[in-house]
């Protein structure tokens, strides 16, 4: 059988290329190498940059391994109520939302007994996030009827009241109405009557719920004749002859009473103090209830021209029967004299608010201001959004936890991830001798970022490392590896086929680089699966395992295969050095008679090389 022509001409000299002829497979593209190592680099000084700024070099822990504190909830009830499973499920729900908006990772909020709640919080909170945490945070908007001078030795602002026996609330009771001046008394009673003239309009009309023979709408001075109800004559603080006038005497600023006050029905009046403790109030019924807001914000006030006050606001919208009877209460008290023309935002038994209103709001939004702080804004905003808890709590017990058990769990974690990181560098090394040292470098400059990544987080967002999320770590060193492996089993490949090293190299990422993003596309996702579904713990182990997904496509795209283009150019990895690890003779590179005009293999450049040094 005759060899035709061109197979002759090229077994003769299969080393030259005919320049007339196009290449039969195209020339795969040369990327920048330099260029992925300058993204990455930028990366690092970014993370490096945030850290910096911070101030904060470590990681935080979580409650497993740094510690904490572990508060017991006890619920506050009065009037003989009992508390039922259903309750203290939903107090539990709307716990774990405030502690999840403080920005705290890793707390657990769970029940013991029956009845009380057991809040376990990382590090060392502070009193503020505590008493969030336990107060009702019941909203309610109550209109002014009579207004006294408070006593100035009460609580800090915004605090959960102490539980006292009712024998303690009388004594208050007595310094309570010593602390009122007679002339301040006498000026609350006067302005109570004299702007007393009831509306007859059918929009000032009571709910049938407020209707009695007496008072003509909430803002009527009549409700201070009324005599008090029977839940502040169980507390020892009045009679059962006492009105609410003479309560607003006998009231003190004073937790005791504010716990009472917070107990109130809603339709009926109360007395209560303003957060400062400078001012009591006498309110009247309920007209907005807190289940009519949709949302609470927290941020700085601005003025009518738009500019920011400097004032921290709480900004409240309300839903349609919220707007509608804002409007309608703000249009009835605007008109009357002080101090009935001003409305108050009560919260837990205590006037958070109580502006006066110059024009009806009739828009469904509502701001509260007064001295707040940006953290103390921001909790009293998420304790409003999340609801109100069915009742209030009282701290029974708060303990300091130990991390020694924590402790020795990290140090058997550390172990157990030393050891898998060894025996990959050792597999590594033995099936891709110094090949494997790009796989070591790249472990090391992933676990760089992830530290980085963790420690921001942890300043940024409030993360803490637990040691779920130390497991999801150390699972992540074994995803990591794979993608190396995959990347280089596919360059091999292309030696094997007879490609050049650097041709290899480009064409082995292209077909890789699909395989490693799909892989990890599926590890993320069943991350972000696990996260959405699981609680606690199991949150920090997905968590960290998506955080290392993604940072393993940034280590293989902008540093492994960066690394492994600069070394295919070096005498030792590009012209197959036996300890390489691409050498072809040990890969088993295909040594083809004839591959087609215009196309040199490697085993062929090898073989001509050698007959050039020996001629």
């Amino acid at each position: 059988m005759s060899t035709p022509a061109g197979a002759e001409r090229a077994d003769e000299n299969r080393y030259t290329v005919d320049s007339n002829r196009p290449a039969a497979r195209k020339k795969p593209k040369h990327t920048n190498p330099k260029r992925g190592l300058a993204v990455l680099l930028a990366l690092f000084l970014v993370l490096i940059g945030g850290i910096a700024a911070t101030g904060h070099w470590t990681p935080k822990l979580g409650l497993d391994l740094e510690g904490g504190r572990t508060v017991v909830l006890e619920p506050v009830v009065t009037g003989g109520k009992s508390v039922n499973s259903s309750q203290v499920k939903q107090a539990v729900d709307i716990i774990r939302n405030r502690v999840d908006a403080t920005g705290t990772s890793e707390a657990e909020v769970t029940t013991l007994g029956e009845k009380d709640i057991v809040v376990s919080i990382p590090g060392n909170p502070s009193q503020q996030v505590l008493d969030s945490l336990s107060r009702s945070s019941q909203l309610n908007f109550r209109a002014v009827i009579a207004a006294a001078q408070g006593s100035t030795t009460g609580t800090s602002p915004y605090r959960l009241p102490e539980v006292v026996n009712p024998s303690s609330a009388a004594k208050n009771g007595a310094s309570g109405s010593a602390s009122a001046s007679p002339s301040s008394s006498a000026s609350a009673s006067a302005s109570g009557s004299a702007s007393s003239s009831p509306s007859s309009s059918s929009k000032d009309r009571l709910p049938a719920a407020f209707k009695t023979a007496g008072p003509a709408n909430a803002s009527d001075p009549a409700w201070g004749n009324e005599k008090v109800d029977s839940v502040w004559v169980k507390a020892g603080i009045a009679t059962a002859s006492t009105t609410y006038n003479q309560l607003l005497q006998l009231y003190a600023c004073t937790p005791a009473y504010q716990e009472v006050a917070a107990a109130a029905p809603d339709n009926k009046p109360t007395v209560m103090c303003a957060k400062e403790g400078n001012e009591k109030l006498l309110l009247g019924p309920v007209e907005i209830k807190g289940s009519q807001l949709t949302d609470a914000s927290s941020g700085l006030d601005t003025n009518q021209q738009g500019n920011q006050t400097g004032e921290v606001a709480v900004n409240l919208s309300l839903n349609g029967s919220g707007k509608t009877a804002l409007a309608n209460v703000t249009r009835r008290v605007a008109p009357l004299e002080q101090p009935r023309n001003r409305f108050a935002i009560v919260v837990d038994g205590q006037s958070i608010s109580a502006p006066t209103v110059q024009a009806p709001l009739t828009d469904g939004q509502a701001k509260i201001t007064g001295g707040f702080t940006e953290s103390s804004g921001k909790l009293l905003a998420d304790s409003l959004k999340f609801g109100a808890l069915p009742m209030s709590f009282k701290e029974l017990t708060s303990d300091q936890v130990s991390p020694q058990l924590g402790s020795d769990q990290l140090t058997k974690g550390l172990i157990a991830g030393a050891i898998g990181f060894g025996l990959v560098v050792l597999y590594s090394l033995i099936q891709y001798r110094a090949l494997g040292l790009v796989t070591v470098a790249s472990l090391l400059v992933a676990a760089a970022m992830t530290y980085l990544a963790v420690t921001l987080l942890g300043s940024l967002n409030n993360f803490r490392l637990s040691m779920a999320g130390v497991t999801g770590l150390i699972v992540a060193i074994g995803i990591t590896a794979d993608s190396f492996i995959v990347y280089f089993e596919r360059v091999r490949d292309e030696v094997r086929a007879g490609r050049p090293l650097r041709a290899a190299v480009e064409t082995g990422w292209t077909r890789a680089k699909r395989t490693i993003i799909i892989s990890d596309a599926v590890n993320f996702l069943a991350a972000a699966v696990l996260y959405v579904l699981s609680e606690s713990t199991v949150k920090a182990f997905a968590f960290t395992l998506g955080l290392t997904t993604i940072i393993d496509v940034v280590v293989v795209m902008f540093f492994t295969h960066p690394v492994l283009a600069l070394l295919a150019r070096t005498k030792f990895f590009g012209g197959g050095h036996p300890a390489s690890g691409l050498d072809p003779a040990r890969l088993g590179a295909r040594q083809a008679a004839y591959a087609g005009r215009g196309r040199v293999t490697i085993a062929d450049r090898r073989r001509a090389a050698a007959q050039e040094e020996t001629a």
